[in-house]
């Protein structure tokens, strides 16, 4: 795989993740797999020093730690924190406060659209399209990898792995 295609996988592969938990509210475990792969090709490719290697596979931890224990209270999903930490060994610990928080924010302005949203009645149209029904049900869950995903996005030209390859 070239590093070019490697470059542009973290960006698709978020869009993939934000658009399946949409329409799903699942994020399979191939996605964070996926993106902890293409981390390290693309480490070993712009030879990133080990010690800098493994402060990001540190912060993926880290957040792991977290989301898990979130997880384990019921306030986000498996495929979240799965995602989060993924995106953690991405970020280090150089943009990780910036993408928690960016990621927060965003999670809190969808759960309130959502939730907004939610105390209105469906059209008629709406009630038959699958994934509208299932989230406009009161007992779905928020599909925060939405949030998760954008912050990503948003924060992918800061991260040191982005920078070694543009050469900034």
């Amino acid at each position: 795989m070239s590093m070019d295609l490697l470059v542009l996988l973290f960006p698709a592969v978020m869009a993939f993740a934000a658009f399946s938990d949409l329409f799903t509210m699942t994020i399979p475990n191939r996605v964070s797999l996926l993106l902890i792969a293409a981390f390290v090709a693309l480490a070993i490719l712009t030879g990133m020093p080990l010690k800098t290697f493994g402060l990001h596979l540190a912060a993926g931890l880290v957040v792991l730690a977290i989301t898990f224990t979130m997880f384990a209270f019921g306030w986000i999903g498996g495929g979240d924190a799965k995602l989060a930490a993924a995106t953690g060994i991405w970020c280090g610990f150089g943009v990780l406060l910036e993408y928690l928080l960016i990621a927060s924010v965003l999670g809190g302005l969808l759960t309130l659209a959502i939730l907004y949203w939610r105390a209105y009645h469906l059209p008629g149209f709406a009630l038959r399209v699958h994934w509208i029904f299932r989230l406009h049900h009161h007992k779905t869950g928020i599909p925060y990898g939405i949030a998760l995903a954008v912050a990503g996005l948003i924060v992918y030209p800061q991260m040191a792995i982005w920078q070694r390859i543009a050469g900034i």
